[in-house]
């Protein structure tokens, strides 16, 4: 029987490198030392939902963080791994969400359609509105790109429909627009 002397973790690639700058990117770190990870740091800032997947693997989320590129590196009783290119992140600033499209586009003023809403920068949506009135704070959003959401009551005629991220609420444009309508009207 061999007894393995413990190994200072070292990082060997991060497989999803860059996310935006208020965090909450999952990142899987690839390496060996893993066993017993007490912290990862993203430069400064302390990682969060730490899960060691096996001695090369560590499932994290980035913590908020500047602009730019930081080193990773992962904390064990035995040390901390050494930085070097193979552990870098970047921080890229959080994009205003665009809305470029909306289907259907009409609905009765009673709500209670179902509605996808298309566009980029749709990460981290923490709302939708119809005009003025909130939609459903029950959002399914799919990756950058698509909500569906379920539209709130609201009064006939037009409005624009905004998302709202970190990174701001999406401007309005010809394609965010929604018509309720009447029942029994066409």
């Amino acid at each position: 029987f061999s007894y393995l002397s413990p190994t200072v973790p070292v990082v060997k690639a991060v497989v999803v490198s860059q996310g935006p700058a208020i965090g909450g990117t999952t990142v899987d770190l690839v390496g060996s030392g893993f066993s017993g990870a007490t912290a990862v740091k993203f430069g400064v800032n302390t990682a969060t939902a730490l899960t060691i997947g096996d001695d090369g693997h560590l499932f994290i989320t980035s913590p908020p963080g500047a602009v730019g590129t930081v080193d990773i590196t992962v904390t064990t009783p035995v040390g901390t791994s050494a930085t070097g290119a193979a552990d870098h992140f970047t921080y890229v600033t959080t994009p205003v969400p665009v809305v470029y499209g909306v289907a259907p586009n009409s609905g009765i003023t009673s709500g209670q359609n179902f509605v996808q809403i298309y566009g980029s920068g749709f990460t981290g949506t923490t709302s939708v509105h119809f005009g003025t009135n909130l939609a459903s704070t029950n959002l399914n959003v799919f990756g950058d790109t698509e909500i569906d959401v379920q539209a709130p009551t609201g009064t006939a005629g037009a409005v624009d429909v905004t998302v709202t991220t970190p990174g701001g609420t999406s401007p309005v444009s010809a394609g965010d627009k929604f018509t309720y309508r009447t029942p029994g009207l066409p």
